[in-house]
């Protein structure tokens, strides 16, 4: 049986490769410090982000780029600013590899999904999307679990369908791909907001206007961009909206939560959705889409508004039909 591959052991990359390794699959899931790697393996945990959860034996754990090659797929659990650079000192071992980006966000810089970045550094190589609701705790202790799984390809989407699916990692597919990424990249930002309105005790009517009226934001920039319309109301948009706007799991909820209380925030937490808010607000200028919570979100990030400031601006827009 061939190995499928995790790059990135933060607590998604480790609990994908734990749940498809519980799913009888053998699984390498590498890590980028060698040392952290040489202690995951010794130590059948990761310590650091998912501590207590055992590696199953079908786990193998290293710190070697080298080793994901003949690997089939690669799973990339890399954060979505780290990607680009990721890519350019891995595709030499992955020339001809079906690599599946579980990142959610936009390239700050490129402007561009996972996808894109993607066929640029890896020609060679064939992309997928795996997004979808899903916190890395609940996937890891084995629980009821559905994601999206998107692919142009509808045969190579089927058989990874297939071979990342286990008894409670339940995967759906689509060739949707820009919908799919736009989906998972576009309601961390409207995850921001909602925790902005819930740290600042705008009350929870409030965060269901900004839901919403956020949703109809990742539609109105979505659908121009080509994305379905059906894409952005499933598991990808929708679903992962619904969950990372209602839950403290969410690290792009607790941030907001805390820019709405006036707290500080852990700087080595990964926050996929402040870098999106810039890179979104930049691109629908540049398209002439009007993306007003979006704005808001980045403005209050860079310390531009307060929360105060760009929530009055907000309610102060004019009355308009939904």
């Amino acid at each position: 049986m061939s190995r499928i591959a995790v790059a990135g052991a933060g607590a998604f990359g480790t609990a994908l490769a734990i749940a498809l390794a519980r799913g009888g699959r053998a699984v390498t899931l590498w890590a980028r410090n060698p040392s952290e790697a040489a202690a995951m393996q010794a130590g059948r945990e990761n310590a650091r982000r998912l501590p207590g959860v055992r590696f199953p034996e079908g786990v193998a754990v290293t710190g070697n780029l080298a080793d994901l090659a003949g690997t089939e797929p690669v799973l990339l659990a890399v954060p979505m600013q780290a990607l680009s650079s990721f890519l350019a000192e891995a595709c030499p071992h992955l020339e001809g590899c079906a690599l599946v980006a579980c990142a959610k966000g936009v390239d700050l810089t490129r402007r561009q999904g996972p996808s894109a970045l993607i066929r640029a550094a890896c020609p060679t190589a064939s992309p997928a999307v795996l997004t979808g609701p899903s916190f890395a705790a609940d996937i890891a202790r084995g629980l009821p679990t559905a994601l999206t799984l998107a692919c142009e390809d509808p045969d190579m989407g089927a058989g990874l369908q297939s071979l990342l699916s286990t008894p409670v990692l339940r995967l759906y597919r689509t060739t949707d791909v820009t919908g799919a990424e736009l989906g998972g990249a576009l309601k961390n930002v409207i995850a921001i907001a909602a925790g902005i309105v819930i740290g600042a005790e705008l009350g929870d009517s409030a965060r269901a206007a900004l839901m919403t009226r956020g949703y109809a934001e990742m539609l109105r920039l979505a659908l121009p961009l080509g994305a379905k319309a059906e894409t952005l109301a499933g598991l990808s948009g929708l679903g992962d909206l619904i969950l990372t706007c209602t839950s403290a799991q969410s690290r792009n909820f607790r941030f907001g939560q805390a820019l709405g209380a006036g707290q500080g925030f852990d700087p080595t937490i990964t926050v996929e959705g402040a870098a999106t808010a810039r890179a979104i607000t930049a691109l629908a200028e540049e398209l002439g889409i009007d993306l007003p919570i979006t704005r808001m979100v980045s403005a209050v990030i860079d310390m531009k508004l307060s929360v105060r400031e760009a929530t009055e601006a907000l309610l102060a827009r004019p009355l308009k039909e939904e």
